[in-house]
């Protein structure tokens, strides 16, 4: 581990420091601080008080609004408007280079190839060197196809016609996704019934909407005739007609058959980025099979048929980087050597960053925040580029003690070529190798937004802050653990890099499945494990949708039954109580605020002067509950909700009581239920749908890494709700990587040795005192933190 620095940084001028006056963002108290220069620095505290907004939404965002200023106001229009953050003073920033962890689109033509210049690189390579030659670049691009066709050019004032071809490497069959996919008809209508009946079962196709208009008015079939008697024609357009102009009630509208337009409107994503009835809808619907003409590779057979050294541009990609890596280090091929050179340092950055077990081939939608986070760092890593400010989202994320080091020394490089670099992070070995520590609290949201503490990690321990606190803390493992109540059986799961796994998943009790980053844990539970039974239910890390209206209370339901009881308290419609409907200040449209464009300058925001920011009617305010109107309740922190709803006239139903009481427990309860979801942190987002499922019935519960974002003192809060889980009669499953999670588990499933080809094995099952006598590398790495 690097040791603390000696040297004392001068903090007399804006070449030495970041200096922030007065910072008010978000939850932030009018705070001024002062941040060395080509130093490391590391931002902790509690969940929610103010970290992200002193870094990402003003220190960074304001880097990132200066430098779009200096860009001419032709070239800003393209770009999106950023308004100043609300702070008194910044002085002395650099550009700021952000690299957060979340998960990169949604698009299944990304790989990660592409999202890096790597897939570039080789394309450039096998069209210079790949025999026999096949054409440019493009000629081995999964997305570019080989388009033919014929025009005119005027040469010397004469027309001449010429044919052309643009090649591509594209498979003309999977059009470059490299799978081809099966209808399963029966998930799409009830033939049955007619049109008008609801036959269609596709999400969002009512025939109330646009979707029963175009199909009813469309001509191709009679809406009332149940689907099982439509003719081959007009089961044809139904299912299969492309784009067709059509007029219904006098408007020009274009009618799509169903499969084109789920393929248009669904399958445009990658499937682990969809909303969750939408991928339950295409799991049950669609089948997707390997392409049986390209194998999956994406490519066209032209494309492959190139070879350098015994191997196509497809062979490359399908490697681990690792093994890539290797191969072009052997290769001599003097006339394309700084092309090899350049490759050979963008997989060399893939192993020194620890994912090296990736292929290049990989969607990019399947990495999990953590890679996708360590993907995006691939291009800084050999950049020449100094006095840059970095600015990292808890960058230990999703990896292994083991690996926890290896990012440390990268962070450190980063600093040592002469740049900023600023860390969020609770993980107490990133916070150790700091230069400087700025510690936030001392609590969450309202009560939070302060400077606890700046200063050195020593000064830290021995501080009487939160974090000082618990920087050192370690756990005893447990006197005694569960029995199992039965088994999930896993037999000869090969997904990925799994090799043939047979394991049995204890029920009835605290499940922990360990091992390094990419040594098959998520593939051995999500793609082995879940699906198995209807009662297993799924909490990962995936993204809350929704807008800047979109808040606590909303997602979660709980506005609904709160408007109610105004409502019925009142004796009026429960649509006033919704600032999106009836009860909208007429001024802000229910915002609360007022956006004015300014063009090519940023959009300001101000607080509405008739509804003073409250979303509301007046006369909608007028109407109160236990003293309180609606601008009120939103305002509420959520522990004060919890009791407020639980008696009295405010009186909710018992399962919004319990969701209140559930929200408190995964340590949400300083968020106001009115809360903007855009302004909550990844932790606070993954706690909120936690809680949302708490109420459900599944009787296995697998969560994937619930400590991302939770502070050394949260995770003991986290650990007896988990308890509580387990006590109501289910079964929890973790994929996690926190040693005191380890320590309190009833077992242990250790995955490994390695990572990749390196991995894919069991190589521990047992408690978690059996796993610190093992010799596996979680074994010793648990060992350290409870000795």
């Amino acid at each position: 581990m690097a040791e603390q620095p000696a040297t004392s940084i001068p903090l007399a001028d804006s070449h030495e420091r970041i200096r922030v006056v007065g910072a008010r963002e978000n939850n932030l108290k009018d705070i001024s601080v002062e941040i060395p220069k080509r130093r490391l620095t590391v931002f902790t505290g509690v969940s929610g008080s103010g970290k992200s907004s002193l870094v990402f939404s003003t220190i960074a965002a304001e880097s990132q609004r200066l430098i779009n200023e200096t860009y001419s106001s032709f070239v800003q229009g393209f770009m999106p408007s950023l308004a100043r953050p609300d702070v008194d003073l910044l002085d002395g920033l650099t550009t700021a280079i952000i690299v957060d962890q979340e998960r990169m689109g949604g698009n299944p033509r990304s790989t990660v190839g592409t999202v890096t210049d790597a897939n570039a690189m080789l394309r450039i390579l096998f069209s210079r060197v790949g025999k026999p030659y096949v054409g440019p670049p493009g000629a081995f691009s999964f997305n570019t196809a080989t388009v033919s066709g014929a025009g005119s050019i005027t040469i010397a004032g004469k027309k001449e016609k010429r044919t052309f071809q643009k090649t591509g490497g594209m498979c003309p069959r999977c059009e470059g996704k490299g799978h081809v996919s099966d209808y399963d008809l029966t998930a799409l209508y009830d033939d049955e019934k007619s049109l008008n009946e609801g036959a269609i079962t596709i999400p969002g196709y009512s025939m109330d909407g646009w979707y029963g208009r175009i199909f009813r008015g469309s001509g191709f079939f009679n809406p009332d005739k149940p689907i099982k008697k439509y003719t081959k024609r007009e089961l044809d357009d139904l299912l299969y007609k492309e784009a067709t102009k059509i007029k219904v009630e006098g408007i020009n509208l274009t009618y799509l058959g169903l499969i084109p337009q789920i393929e248009k409107s669904f399958l445009a994503k990658d499937v682990d980025s969809m909303q969750p009835h939408i991928r339950a809808f295409v799991e049950k619907a669609i089948v997707f099979g390997t392409c049986p003409e390209c194998d999956g590779t994406r490519l066209s057979e032209e494309a492959r048929s190139a070879k350098i050294d015994g191997k196509s541009i497809a062979d490359a990609c399908a490697m681990q980087i690792s093994e890539l890596a290797e191969w072009v280090r052997g290769l001599d091929l003097p006339g394309v050597a700084p092309l090899l050179e350049s490759l050979r340092e963008t997989l060399d950055s893939f192993v020194s960053i620890g994912l090296g077990y990736l292929s290049l081939d990989r969607a990019s939608g399947t990495l999990s925040g953590g890679e996708a986070q360590r993907t995006k760092m691939i291009r800084h890593l050999s950049s020449s580029l100094t006095d840059v400010t970095y600015v990292f989202d808890e960058p230990t994320i999703g990896l292994h003690p083991h690996d926890i080091e290896r990012m440390n020394q990268l962070l450190l490089r980063l600093r040592d070529k002469g740049n900023t670099v600023l860390v969020v992070e609770h993980k107490p070995e990133t916070i150790a190798i700091a230069d400087h520590i700025v510690d936030l609290g001392p609590g969450a949201g309202s009560g939070g937004g302060e400077i606890c503490f700046e200063g050195t990690v020593d000064g830290l321990r021995a501080s009487s802050t939160l974090t000082g606190r618990h920087l050192d803390d370690r756990v005893q493992l447990k006197d005694a653990v569960r029995s199992a109540s039965g088994a999930l059986e896993i037999r000869e799961a090969n997904l990925h890099n799994l090799r043939d796994v047979d394991v049995d998943v204890p029920l009835g009790v605290l499940t922990v499945v360990t091992g390094v980053a990419g040594s098959g844990k998520s593939s051995l539970i999500h793609g082995s494990l879940v699906g198995s039974r209807d009662d297993i239910v799924v909490i990962d890390q995936g993204a809350i949708r929704g807008s800047r209206r979109s808040n606590p209370a909303t997602y979660s339901g709980l506005l609904d039954h709160i408007r109610k009881v105004f409502a019925k308290v009142n004796g009026v419609k429960p649509a006033l109580f919704s600032a999106n409907s009836e009860g909208a200040c007429p001024a802000c449209n229910g915002a609360g605020v007022i956006y004015t464009d300014l063009g090519v300058m940023a959009t300001v925001a101000t607080e509405c002067e008739l509804c003073e920011g409250k979303r509301y009617q007046q006369e909608v305010l007028g109407y109160l509950l236990g003293g309180k109107n609606i601008a009120e309740v939103l305002a509420m922190p959520i522990s004060e909700a919890a009791e407020f709803f639980s008696e009295g006239e405010a009186k909710l139903p018992p399962a919004a009581v319990k969701l209140l009481g559930w929200l408190v427990d995964v340590g949400l309860g300083y968020l106001s239920l009115g809360q903007p979801l855009t302004t909550l942190s990844g932790g606070e987002r993954q706690r909120l749908k936690l809680a949302m499922h708490l109420g459900e019935k599944g009787g296995v519960f697998v969560l994937d890494e619930p400590t991302t974002g939770l502070h050394l003192a949260d995770v003991e809060q986290l650990l007896g709700l988990l308890d509580q889980i387990v006590e109501s009669g289910k079964t929890v499953i973790v994929i996690e990587h926190h040693q005191a999670v380890m320590a309190h588990a009833d077992w242990i499933i250790d995955l490994g040795p390695g990572a990749g080809h390196d991995g894919g094995a069991v190589v521990f099952e047992g408690t978690p005192a059996e796993l610190v006598k093992s010799s596996t590398l979680t074994g010793k790495h648990l060992a350290e933190y409870v000795s």
